[in-house]
């Protein structure tokens, strides 16, 4: 790449902190009071942990009450449209699973909110693979066998959908069995415990799901582990094979992201985004994260709105493609 003059980088330098010195202006004065962090997820999941780990690092760091506050339903549906509704000044954020909130628009039709548009994008935070399960009763042992085996039962196998129809669980199911050309059913679930439960007893064939919640009962031998769905084998376990080894380009899992209200000025955006990114760098969220079976991942807004984006887009197709509506 071509590079600039000295007096060109100079005055480049000067365009560049100008913006910065703006932004820092604009955000001086906040925050003055009480932060909200919305997760739309019962207590003790992923997105909870992780928003109040951020939320006792911001307050430490701006002198300010941060609260956590659940509302869980419609997955994450219910939360994400309260913080679309609040006032757009900061004060209310929302920390979902970006699995479920990409994948919502498709499959709610009557939606009371875009989240392309309603919502916008402070920064990613982290991302956990799912792992792909089967029951110790069914007799594969690699992802290639579970498939030729579903090939053979056509129709007879159940996918237990964790966390239910629409969830980024279930659709990874979806998409698993759209790339590889099976057919089996679906048995939607409140959460990935009863799923689980049903999974080592033998009443469903098949789940993905959270490391967390899932690796347990693998590591007791309960249920087989055949892949994960991260784009790359897992340093904690690089004897399994990813899905993507199988499925070129695979990838679904849980990325735990910020978001606030459409509207709000993008200072205060920046502010957020920068000091999030700082917290999620820090040793001991880290070391939190890794027991989350997560690892940090942080953007900036824009590249976080552009990510939402190109996921709506590429989750309507899976959807469309099934012909899944939830009323």
């Amino acid at each position: 790449m071509k590079k600039l003059s000295g007096l060109a980088a100079a005055a480049c330098c000067v365009c560049m902190a100008a913006p910065a010195a703006f932004a820092q202006d604009g955000a001086a004065g906040y925050p003055n009071k009480t932060i909200k962090i919305v997760v739309p997820f019962p207590a003790g999941g992923t997105s909870d942990v992780l928003a109040r780990l951020v939320g006792q690092k911001l307050s430490e760091a701006w002198g300010q009450s941060v609260v956590v506050d659940n509302r869980s339903g419609a997955n994450g549906n219910i939360g994400a449209d309260y913080v679309v509704r609040s006032p757009a000044d900061g004060y209310t954020l929302l920390l979902i699973d970006m699995g479920n909130l990409t994948i919502s628009p498709s499959i709610y039709p009557n939606m009371p909110f875009n989240p392309a548009k309603d919502l916008a994008p402070v920064t990613m935070l982290a991302y956990s693979p799912h792992l792909l399960v089967t029951t110790k009763a069914l007799p594969v042992k690699t992802q290639e066998e579970l498939v030729a085996y579903a090939k053979s039962k056509k129709g007879q196998l159940n996918f237990a959908a964790a966390a239910g129809i629409g969830s980024a669980p279930h659709m990874a199911g979806v998409l698993f069995a759209q790339k590889s050309g099976i057919d089996w059913g679906y048995i939607p679930y409140k959460g990935g415990a009863q799923a689980l439960t049903d999974l080592v007893g033998g009443q469903v064939d098949v789940t993905t799901n959270g490391m967390v919640a899932t690796y347990p009962h693998v590591k007791s031998g309960k249920i087989r582990l055949l892949a994960v769905t991260s784009s790359k084998r897992l340093a904690q376990l690089p004897d399994v094979p990813t899905v993507s080894e199988m499925i070129p380009g695979f990838l679904t899992g849980s990325w735990q992201g910020v978001m606030a209200p459409a509207g709000t000025p993008k200072p205060i955006i920046d502010k957020l985004s920068a000091e999030m990114a700082r917290i999620v760098e820090m040793p001991e969220i880290q070391e939190k994260l890794a027991t989350l079976g997560a690892e940090p991942l942080t953007n900036s807004p824009e590249e976080f709105g552009a990510w939402v984006h190109e996921q709506v887009a590429s989750w309507r197709k899976v959807v469309d493609a099934a012909g899944i509506k939830v009323e």
